[in-house]
């Protein structure tokens, strides 16, 4: 069960953009990282390309670039600060919990 999933909401703890906050877009389990939405943001000069019959106009695109796992941590919704994440089993099945109040994030 991962600590970080798509949807939640995370700051950045280290890097260019220490302490902003967005959601997660997507989670890279095998290279451990997450892209997170206006964090991190890249530019990439793409030239222009021919689709079928059409054709895609080149330029400067802007895109949110992966970051660590270890660069991030989760906010609990409940108490609206950054926490590590435990897990406790309630009816059989893992729940994760904020460390620092202790109720069930999901």
């Amino acid at each position: 069960m991962n600590r970080i999933k798509k949807g939640d909401t995370v700051e950045v703890i280290a890097g260019d953009d220490l302490g902003a906050r967005g959601e997660v877009m997507r989670v890279l389990v095998q290279k451990n990282r997450v892209v997170v939405s206006t964090v991190n943001m890249r530019i990439k000069h793409q030239s222009a390309q021919r689709a079928g019959r059409s054709q895609v106009q080149g330029g400067r695109v802007q895109f949110e670039a992966p970051i660590h796992l270890s660069n991030v941590m989760l906010v609990c919704p409940s108490c609206d600060a950054a926490t590590r994440v435990g897990y406790d089993v309630v009816d059989g099945t893992k729940v994760r919990v904020c460390r620092k109040c202790g109720t069930a994030i999901d």
